[in-house]
């Protein structure tokens, strides 16, 4: 990594959730580039490339008490939180009535129950910080999805209810909740789930073709520019920083404290 941006920012604190996947890479790759110091966390390794001023955790969000342990180690890392960034998330693609409920709990937990718990451990550090951002990453199918995805859509859909409720709730300690909707983002579980036949037939490249033919930009998101509306709702120094980028998310959807959602079509 390189052109670290030496700032005020660079004091402050982020803790990304499903650090190794591909918004995830790209995530940390900006906040790191941007000053900040960078706690990542993923079940998966990340590589020798991770933040050498940051600290990465491997483990399994999904268990309370691996949970527990992470913000106990983030606390000894860092006395303070000023960002929380809720990327990971599991997504089964496959018809409802052959969706067992053991399936149907691993999602609800990964995509929904972590956020509630994440929410809970990072309170003091952000207490500890004078507030801070928390940015949920939601999904487009919250508001419109597809068929064989039911777990999925359903826990993302929950997810901005929960966002909308947290947004009002720590209003008043100055902790600002957001969550964006992504539409079809180049990631490994986008490629994953096409692989499964989720989208359409044909190979790989043509079933990713076909998914960009029916977006209003002609292509698929990059996790750069997901990367890039998440860094936005996390303080005002990159604000300005972002309202001068190109954003090619089809769907980019804020919740703030009010509960007003805005949905956007964002073009070039």
């Amino acid at each position: 990594m390189h052109n670290i941006i030496e700032t005020p920012e660079k004091s402050k604190t982020v803790l990304i959730t499903g650090a190794a996947g591909g918004i995830g890479r790209a995530t940390v790759k900006l906040f790191y580039e941007s000053g900040w110091r960078v706690i990542g966390v993923d079940r998966s390794l990340y590589g020798s490339d991770f933040p050498h001023n940051g600290l990465f955790i491997q483990a399994d969000i999904s268990e309370p008490s691996e949970l527990e342990d992470i913000f106990s180690q983030a606390k000894n890392f860092r006395d303070r939180l000023d960002a929380l960034v809720n990327n990971a998330a599991v997504q089964i693609a496959k018809p409802l009535l052959e969706t067992s409920v053991e399936e149907w709990d691993e999602v609800m937990v990964s995509n929904l129950r972590v956020v509630f718990l994440a929410m809970k451990l990072a309170y003091p550090l952000f207490e500890a910080a004078g507030g801070g951002a928390v940015v949920n990453v939601s999904s487009v199918h919250a508001v419109a999805t597809s068929a064989n995805i039911a777990a999925y859509a359903a826990s993302k859909g929950g997810l901005l209810a929960l966002t909308r409720a947290m947004a009002i709730e720590f209003a008043p300690q100055d902790i600002r909740v957001n969550a964006i909707l992504p539409g079809a983002v180049d990631t490994p579980m986008l490629r994953a789930g096409l692989s499964r036949g989720h989208v359409g037939d044909g190979s790989l490249p043509e079933r990713l073709e076909n998914l960009a033919n029916k977006t209003v930009i002609g292509r698929v998101g990059t996790p750069e520019e997901i990367a890039a509306i998440q860094s936005s709702y996390t303080g005002k120094y990159l604000n300005d920083e972002l309202k001068r980028s190109k954003t090619l998310q089809e769907l980019n959807s804020k919740v703030t404290a009010e509960t007003v959602m805005e949905e956007t079509v964002v073009s070039s």
